[in-house]
This record gives structure tokens, sequence and C-alpha cells, in this order.
């Protein structure tokens, strides 16, 4: 046999504190503020900016039910999809939960191809409901048993199609 080598152990400095900055010695409760207070103002944004994510799925909706494509249904998605992740940052978590159901439902085709149109709908019509009514509350009993029942159909649409 031959000779072995002697094992060598490197241990990498620890540099976090030179990554993060600061001497370690706290938070810079100023700058928390200053975020906070920034993030009040751009709050006044939100409902603007979540209308138009709606108003961007409502569109999508429209041209793919008139012109049925990859590319259509490819924007229905992302649109539903983009609603997923913004309404839980503007403050809408049923709106998120909706279009979340919304997701999983356009997850069962490539194309869009038989698809219930009407629960499509459905989801939609939901959204924008809660936009109108200004539904932030999670908790909000008639949004969470219509959203309960949308996820529910399409549950036993994938259930049907075997993509549980």
């Amino acid at each position: 046999m031959g000779r072995k080598k002697p094992i060598e152990i490197f241990m990498p400095p620890n540099v976090i504190k030179a990554k993060v900055g600061g001497s370690g010695r706290g938070l810079d409760l100023a700058a928390i503020q200053r975020a906070e207070t920034a993030i009040e103002k751009l709050s006044e944004s939100f409902g603007e900016w979540i209308a138009s994510d709606v108003e961007r799925l409502i569109v999508a909706r429209a041209e793919y039910e008139s012109s049925p494509s990859e590319t259509t249904f490819s924007a229905l998605y992302r649109g539903a999809h983009d609603l997923k992740g913004q309404g839980k940052t503007f403050n809408f978590p049923l709106m998120a939960r909706v279009a979340s159901s919304l997701c999983a439902l356009t997850e069962s085709s490539t194309d869009g191809r038989g698809l219930p149109a009407a629960l499509i709908d459905a989801h939609i019509d939901a959204i924008k409901v809660i936009l109108r009514m200004k539904l932030f509350d999670p908790n909000d009993r008639t949004a969470t048993v219509l959203a309960t029942e949308l996820e529910s159909k399409v549950t036993a649409f994938r259930d049907k199609l075997g993509k549980a």
C-alpha cells in the first residue's frame, strides 16, 4: 500500500458581520422606522396596483375566450399566478387564495382545452368582488365559503382528470 497523505481541515472564516454590515450591536431602529414609513406611503398605491393586475387577468380571460391559443392561455395563467403572489403582498389574502385555486385549475391543462369556462369565470368574478368590496379579512365568512367552494370544484375537476 502507498503512503497516505495526512488529512487537512480548512475552516473558512466567518464573515457574516461583514456581509450584513454594522457592528453587530443591534438593529438600526431609525432605518427600520424609515422603511416602515416608506412602505406605508407605498401602501396607498396598493389598491391601484392590484386593480391593474385584476384588469390584466380580465383582459387575458377575454382574449383567451375569443381566441384560444397557447399564448392567450399562458397570459390567463400568468395573470392568475401574479394575483396569487400580489394578493398576499397587497393585503388581499382571499384574492390570493382564489387566484391560487385558478392557478391549480389552469395547471390541469397545457393549452386550456377542456377546462370548464364557467369555473374559470367564477374564479375571476370572485376576484373582482373581493377587490370591489375590499375584502382584506381572510376570515370573511362569505368570501371564505366561496373560496372553499371554488377550491372543491377545482379538486373535483382535477380528480376526474387524474391530476390530484
